[in-house]
């Protein structure tokens, strides 16, 4: 099982890191082409804006599995651990409810309610193809959610925090730039 996480966040990874790389650079390109050359392809305004929203939904995916959403939690600071856990809990599972009936109305809209001849205007693909990152961002995101409560309450592991992570490191790199000094 581990092994198929494994893949699940390498393709992740990449997927995203190859939707931003491709925005970002259709885009530059765009700005180029029309400043230096009043010349611009008439396909990538179009790619770019679908990269960006396929870069968005695997970006929330992403989120999901650092555990890194906002959520706002200092008030949980007042009050015993098992009640943080319970409201972290109730609160993923109405996540997850939400994740599922959006789910069910995106594929219901993406493959019983979509014409399947509506294509991109200057692309020529079917729109599905761009609409299908609704149901399957959803189902990733779920799976991470449940994956984080499965490390959370069977193997008792906090999901690793970027932000604690980011933070930690900053202080050990200013404590060991501080104690350089003081040497």
């Amino acid at each position: 099982m581990n092994r198929l996480w494994k893949l699940v966040d390498n393709l992740e990874n990449w997927l995203c890191q190859l939707l931003l790389v491709t925005f970002v650079a259709l885009l530059f390109a765009q700005i180029m082409l029309r400043n230096l050359f009043s010349y611009s392809l008439p396909w990538a305004d179009e790619l770019a804006t679908y990269a960006f929203v396929w870069f968005a939904y695997l970006g929330a995916v992403y989120a999901a599995k650092k555990s890194a959403h906002n959520r706002v939690t200092f008030q949980f600071r007042f009050f015993p651990r098992w009640v943080e856990l319970a409201c972290g809990a109730l609160t993923d599972l109405i996540w997850i409810a939400f994740n599922l009936v959006f789910i069910w109305l995106s594929y219901d809209f993406v493959f019983n309610k979509m014409n399947t001849f509506w294509k991109s205007q200057t692309l020529g693909i079917p729109m599905k193809v761009f609409y299908l990152i609704l149901p399957l961002a959803f189902v990733l995101m779920t799976l991470r959610i449940l994956q984080n409560n499965y490390l959370r309450f069977v193997k008792h592991r906090e999901p690793v925090d970027p932000e604690a992570e980011a933070i930690a490191e900053a202080k050990s790199s200013t404590l060991s730039s501080s104690n350089e000094k003081g040497d």
